[in-house]
């Protein structure tokens, strides 16, 4: 039996209707935050020059013709692209609850991919777990989707989170700084997270703008089980016998929340933004509410 879709065909027409009607792409893509000062085609004026021959005569400046007799080509300031790169976490983490996880985290990536691709824009995507993976190269238009669907489909989820060996890659292998789009649950085995936010801070000192989708389950903020549990740690394996009750479920998911709160402000003060995402929720609702709201597509 064939294998179901990365995404179904339903979704992404809405998702492309949609796509159509947005001003620009994500933040960050097309035009980005910082404008050149080259000369180009483009939405802002910029200068005037004298017109040579093999200019495009759609750039010339009429009126100035019809005052003086003379052919000056009007010049436009260029809106440069700026690198727009994907960080899919495909740790062991991620494929706890039945992968629901690592499931939903490939679906929205592939959401993001076909956004890109619809608006002509490029994006790389790669997995990681302790360090950098596959690289998936997502570029023109909608007609090339069906690859980066089955690349991504393809990638398997396992092993432990590198958090700070991961932007190590990173940054010795892209020099130019732009955004990343980091898709993860944010568990890295280290104490409070530390090892995730340190390196996530060394990304946007190093000028990344950062856009982190942070997945969980509903059993990852409110864990169902009442008892005496013995839980193993999915990535580094250690043990942990506690008894579990009512009021510890209360005081996990506090701690939980915290734990996602300092994500986000760590994020927002680094100029980025950040959006928690439940597998819960469905993904048209995402795409076309929470991301929005966020900043994300624009």
């Amino acid at each position: 039996m064939a294998a179901a879709p990365l995404l179904d065909r339903e979704f992404l027409e809405k998702l492309e209707r949609l796509t159509i009607r947005w001003q620009k792409s994500f933040a960050g893509l097309v035009g980005g935050h910082n404008s050149s000062r080259f000369a180009g085609s483009g939405q802002e004026f910029l200068d005037h020059r004298s017109f040579h021959h093999g200019d495009d005569l759609r750039a010339v400046n009429w009126r100035a013709y019809l005052r003086l007799e003379k052919l000056f080509l009007k010049m436009f300031q260029v809106e440069p692209r700026v690198p727009v790169r994907m960080l899919l976490d495909q740790s062991a983490s991620m494929t706890t609850y039945g992968g629901r996880k690592f499931d939903y985290a490939r679906k929205l990536a592939g959401a993001l991919c076909y956004v890109g691709l619809v608006r002509l824009d490029s994006i790389e995507v790669h997995g990681f777990s302790t360090r950098l993976a596959q690289r998936i190269f997502s570029t023109g238009g909608r007609h090339r989707f069906a690859a980066v669907a089955d690349a991504l489909t393809a990638i398997q989820a396992g092993g432990d989170t590198d958090y700070l060996a991961v932007v190590r890659d990173f940054i010795g292998t892209y020099s130019q700084r732009g955004l990343v789009i980091v898709i993860s649950d944010f568990l890295d085995g280290q104490p409070s997270g530390s090892g995730c936010e340190r390196a996530l801070q060394y990304l946007a000192d190093f000028g990344h703008e950062l856009m982190l989708l942070q997945i969980w389950a509903d059993e990852d903020r409110t864990p169902p089980w009442t008892g005496e549990l013995d839980l193993r740690d999915a990535e580094t394996g250690s043990a942990l016998q506690l008894d579990f009750d009512a009021a510890a479920r209360e005081r996990y998911t506090r701690a939980f929340d915290e734990y996602c709160e300092g994500i986000q402000k760590m994020a927002l003060r680094s100029g980025g933004r950040y959006a928690g995402i439940a597998t819960s929720q469905p993904l048209e609702e995402v795409m076309f509410g929470e991301l929005i709201r966020v900043r994300g597509i624009a």
